[in-house]
């Protein structure tokens, strides 16, 4: 058999039908925030704050003790962004240390730090230098170690966990140059021979690519007698002959992660190398992406702590008009976002990690609205310091320095954040993502009624079991706990956060309601109400995080860590995100999205071109997707393996 030369054609239904499939199809676990999109408030399912036990306490606090030892005598953050580059010297140290292995078990020479403690480390190593959180968290997050640990068989867990754990660097492999969040279009093809598969394609965006000993790979698998077929995930060493790393990328932010093009031609992986069956690459994936896209929150929450740092001396030692910065009531409000903002999601990050660690629930929502949440207002803070640094923020640490200033490096973490609202899935595809999975029971009772391929038996049963459901299910819609003003008294105390909670309840409700009423508004169309969805998910966001919050006050307030300032800042950011919530609902029913659509037609017909003229255009020539047709490498090899 020979590798595919063209890329596979899918109708938009096709591409549908294999995100779907992708899909755990079950909740064999119960979800918070699943349940707070249906209407029903289960506080019960996060409160009290789930708690790690001791043994894993302190073996992460002894590992965060070594790791901070470490960031702050061998890490010089200010030259890996000038070189753009982690010295090699340091990623042997933290090999040394055993960072690498933070996730794996101790029987395979990792540490065996749960994912709070993963996710602390990530942000302590990230808070000096984000390149070096970006190593690790690829490494261990998406790259070979999880995936093997859910999927992986166990003769696969022996050969290469220990690697993984104190030497190895791993990446993971799936985009390519005309293929992002769209996996049914994948080029790259594993074809079966004899006890092989023999891989072809060009993978793009390979962080860690660069500097990678091993790779998970995803590939496509032709359908012939005897397999599958279908995108496959592989194990893949990266010094088999016909892989080529072609270029080191270089961007905006993260100056310093290794990641590159890696061109694949006639390489032969051992079946034994295959994960999981023929077929699962893209479910194997997703299922590692539910835990994985966890250590974005936690960068996150590193630079939320530090741009309240900075903007807390600054301002103090920065007078305007005879007193501080921070007392003029402009900038304030936004100091006031940035520590408000930091609390909600160190709550959100920390009590989805928990809940990861316990295995109780079924997190899929929870990850993924953390990554969502967190990476817009991660970058929102990033803005707001800059415009309280002022020229300053926009200045580079290196010229602050050069001139007699505080290197202050605002710039750079506003660089460095905007990545997050791509990564593992972009905004617009998390939206996407999670409002499928919020509308999931709706689907499950109703979802044949509005398939036109469905027969009219099928519909005609499907409505008497949709009839069923929403009898039972619409009237626990009316009214509920957060109509009693003595509900969630618990957490009643000198600052009052029980009214956030019945808010909350309240507005689940009113969530739910108005997701079933554009159901029935627009039944099929429903999937390309992007905006709308959009702004449902992005309500439920916030509703997770005001509860995320409270929950977390009153645990710091029950141990006795803060809790009267930690209930302040509770507070505060339930009453910034209500405002935010009731905007959002106000833009689901009145809005520019079809005007929007009108002038987007006008745009790509040309109707407005005359508007682009008085300009000349920088960029250069070239193709907008480079080529990426299977064959051999033409360029120099730029792997650089780290001893």
């Amino acid at each position: 058999m020979t590798a595919p030369t063209t890329k596979p054609t899918v109708t938009e239904r096709e591409a549908r039908q294999v995100a779907e499939a992708a899909r755990e199809q079950d909740w064999r676990k119960p979800s918070f925030a699943k349940e707070l999109f249906l209407g029903r408030f289960r506080l019960d399912l996060v409160h009290p704050h789930p708690m790690p036990t001791d043994e894993a306490v302190q073996r992460g606090e002894e590992f965060l003790a070594k790791l901070r030892d470490f960031i702050e005598t061998k890490v010089d953050s200010a030259l890996i962004e000038r070189e753009a580059r982690i010295p090699d010297e340091v990623v042997k140290g933290l090999k040394e240390l055993g960072a690498l292995g933070m996730k794996i078990d101790t029987k395979y020479g990792g540490l065996g730090l749960t994912q709070v403690y993963y996710n602390k480390a990530l942000a302590l190593a990230g808070s000096a230098s984000p390149a070096i959180g970006v190593l690790l968290s690829a490494h261990q997050s998406i790259g070979v170690p999880q995936p093997l640990k859910l999927f992986g068989t166990q003769e696969q867990r022996d050969r290469f966990l220990p690697r993984c754990a104190r030497t190895d660097i791993s990446a993971f492999l799936l985009t390519e140059p005309d293929v992002g969040s769209d996996p049914a279009r994948l080029a790259a093809s594993a074809v079966p021979d004899g006890d092989d598969y023999v891989l072809d394609g060009v993978k793009l965006w390979t962080t860690n690519g660069v500097v990678a000993d091993l790779l998970v790979v995803m590939a496509r698998v032709p359908r012939s007698e005897g397999h599958k077929g279908g995108i496959t995930a592989f194990v893949v060493e990266t010094d088999s002959p016909g892989i080529t790393v072609e270029h080191r990328n270089a961007f905006m932010g993260l100056r310093g992660i290794e990641n590159g093009v890696t061109r694949f031609h006639r390489v032969r992986v051992p079946a034994a190398n295959r994960i999981g069956p023929e077929g699962a690459g893209l479910k194997i994936a997703l299922t590692t992406l539910n835990t994985g896209r966890l250590s974005l929150p936690a960068s996150c929450v590193a630079a939320g702590k530090w741009c309240l740092k900075i903007a807390r001396e600054w301002s103090a030692a920065r007078e305007q008009w005879g007193k501080p910065l921070a007392h003029h009531e402009a900038v304030g409000a936004k100091i006031s976002f940035i520590a408000a903002t930091t609390f909600a999601l160190e709550a959100v990050t920390d009590l989805a990690s928990q809940m990861a660690d316990e295995d109780r629930n079924d997190i899929r929502i929870e990850g993924a609205l953390a990554k969502l949440f967190a990476s817009e207002m991660g970058w929102r803070m990033a803005d707001e310091l800059v415009q309280i640094r002022g020229g300053r923020g926009f200045e580079t640490a290196e010229s602050l320095r050069a001139r007699g200033e505080r290197a202050v490096p605002a710039e750079q973490i506003l660089r460095d954040l905007r990545i997050n609202r791509i990564f593992e899935g972009s905004t617009e595809i998390m939206h996407l993502l999670i409002a499928r999975e919020a509308v999931d029971a709706h689907l499950s009772v109703a979802g044949d009624l509005i398939d036109p391929e469905k027969s009219l038996q099928d519909k005609a049963k499907a409505g008497a079991g949709a009839g069923v459901f929403y009898a039972k299910w619409l009237p626990k819609l009316v009214t509920g706990p957060g109509r009693l003003p003595y509900a969630f008294g618990e957490f009643r105390h000198d600052v009052d956060l029980s009214g956030h909670l019945r808010y909350v309840e309240r507005t689940s409700r009113k969530l739910a309601r108005s997701t079933f009423y554009a159901m029935s508004r627009w039944q099929g169309r429903m999937e390309t109400k992007q905006g709308f969805l959009g702004r449902i998910v992005d309500i439920g966001a916030e509703l997770f995080a005001m509860s995320a919050a409270c929950v977390r006050a009153e645990h710091l307030r029950a141990r006795g860590e803060h809790g009267r300032e930690a209930y302040q800042l509770a507070d505060a950011f339930c009453r910034q995100s209500r405002l935010r919530v009731e905007e959002l609902f106000g833009r689901l029913w009145t809005n520019t999205d079809e005007l929007d659509g009108k002038v987007v037609e006008g745009v790509l017909s040309g109707t407005y071109e005359w508007l682009e003229q008085g300009i000349v255009d920088p960029s250069g020539d070239g193709p907008w997707i480079a080529d990426a047709t299977p064959g051999p490498s033409e360029r120099d090899n730029v792997h650089r393996p780290i001893g």
